[in-house]
């Protein structure tokens, strides 16, 4: 009997260590996590600037291709009403003629 409880005493004394063991690899790990958690958020708000400065660069890059967009706009649009004003220049003389030679007409 005494045997029977000895074992049972060890075998409660080799349950206990092992239970220590995993309580202590459990906050090994845990520590680990935070630490690996803390790393990665440490190496994403370093990358903020970097990020931001990629934005801005594409913000920009939108932004000129915009302007150049309107330019190419604005050029075509005034090269219709250059044409158009050539186009009208002699009919506008000669009504202006009419009126400088017959002011009441």
């Amino acid at each position: 009997m005494d045997d029977t409880l000895q074992r049972l005493l060890d075998a409660e004394m080799r349950a206990e260590k092992i239970a220590q063991q995993a309580e202590a690899e459990q906050e090994r790990i845990i520590q680990k996590a935070m630490a690996d958690a803390k790393s990665e958020n440490d190496r994403f708000t370093a990358r903020i600037p970097d990020l931001h400065r990629a934005f801005i660069k594409k913000a920009e890059e939108r932004a000129e291709q915009n302007i150049a967009e309107l330019r190419r706009r604005y050029d075509e649009r005034h090269v219709q009403l250059r044409d158009q004003a050539e186009r009208r220049e002699s009919e506008a003389l000669g009504a202006a003629f009419e009126v400088l030679v017959d002011p009441e007409r």
